[in-house]
Order: C-alpha cells, then structure tokens, then sequence
C-alpha cells in the first residue's frame, strides 16, 4: 500500500539523516565539536542535542508514548535553547547515547503506528496532527540541521558530505581555493558593475529627444 511505502521512505531518510548528524563529530576534539561557529552560537554538539530533545518530544508525548527519561516542559521559557548547547560537564558519549536511545523510541512509535495514526502537539497552531505530518516535520528538522552541521564542520577542518567515504570530496585543497577565488572574483565584478549602475545619471524621455 501507498502509506505504508511511505512511511517507510520517510523513515529511511531520517534514519539515514541522525548517523549523517552523529558523523559529522568523528574526528573532532571536545573544543571544536563544542565551540560556537555563528554570531548566534551554534555549534555541532548542541545541534544533536536539540534533535534528541525534538525527537523524544515528537515520537514520544505527541503520540501518548513519551520518552521514559526526563524532559524540560515545552512551555518553559527558562530552558528554552538550553538544548542548542552542551555544558562543561556533559560528555559526548551522554549526549550521542541519548541520541541513539531517542532513536529507538522513536522507531519503536513509528513501526507501532499507522502513517494516519493521530498525534497531538499543543504548541502548534493547529494541534491535531497525525503521524504522517510529524515524520515529515521530523526530517525537515533533521535535514535542516544536517545542512548547518554540514557547513560548522567544513568551517572547522573543510570536511563535507553525509558519510565518511564522501567526506575529502572530488577536489584537492588546491582545486577548492581556485574554485573559492573564482566565485570571490565574480561577486566582487557583480558588485562593482551595480555600483556603476547606482551611479549613473538619471536619464528621461525629453534627454532622448
């Protein structure tokens, strides 16, 4: 059946997404993997975090099967982004372990649960919700913060890709700081032509006559 195929698609690609997230700290010191890499704090850490938390929520207390471990009230402002970072004394193991349990309990509602089983998530506008929309929101999430954890370890030491085999890329170093320079060139070019543009006299129909 067309719900069951697409249940299973969907699960697939967040399967796929979480070890994608879990990669992208292999080979990283504490620092790195801690330190903010935006003006806004992110880090590579925080973001498994944070998709633990959202997961043990999603596939746990939306569906009356919540995780069996605790959780900050979704409505409680002091805790809110203290899931976007890993303190001093958090290990990584603890909070990958968490992660990988969060997976299990999610799997174990996704298999249970028909795509039209329904859900409710009281912080939406629109509570009601099924199993289909939340799998779908999860791997919006998750492919969201695959893309900024994608970009965090590349600012750390130029690793991109999903997995392990694609992480040194097609290109050399060498290739990658033409390519860089190329691209830097042509948006300076970019620039100084819509400068000249701003510049130029404003012209009308009688300057043509």
């Amino acid at each position: 059946m067309i719900d069951d195929f697409a249940k299973e698609y969907l699960h697939g690609d967040l399967r796929e997404l979480r070890e994608t997230m879990l990669w992208k700290l292999d080979g990283l010191g504490e620092y790195d993997i801690r330190r903010p890499l935006t003006s806004t704090g992110t880090n590579l850490l925080g973001l498994v975090k944070h998709l633990a938390m959202l997961e043990a929520r999603y596939f746990g207390e939306v569906f009356d099967r919540p995780f069996p471990e605790p959780l900050p009230r979704w409505d409680d402002d002091g805790e809110r982004d203290a899931d976007m970072w890993a303190t001093e004394h958090e290990t990584r193991e603890e909070i990958t372990d968490r992660y990988r349990r969060v997976w299990e309990h999610a799997d174990a509602t996704i298999t249970a649960l028909a795509i039209d089983a329904a859900g409710y998530v009281p912080w939406w506008p629109r509570p009601d919700v099924k199993l289909f929309n939340v799998l779908v929101h999860m791997l919006t999430e998750t492919s969201r913060h695959a893309g900024h954890a994608d970009i965090l370890r590349e600012q750390v030491d130029g690793s991109t890709g999903t997995t392990a085999h694609d992480a040194t890329g097609r290109h050399d170093a060498a290739f990658r700081e033409a390519q860089r320079a190329k691209i830097e060139r042509a948006a300076a070019e970019a620039a100084v032509t819509e400068l000249g543009q701003k510049r130029q006299p404003f012209t009308t129909d009688m300057d043509l006559l």
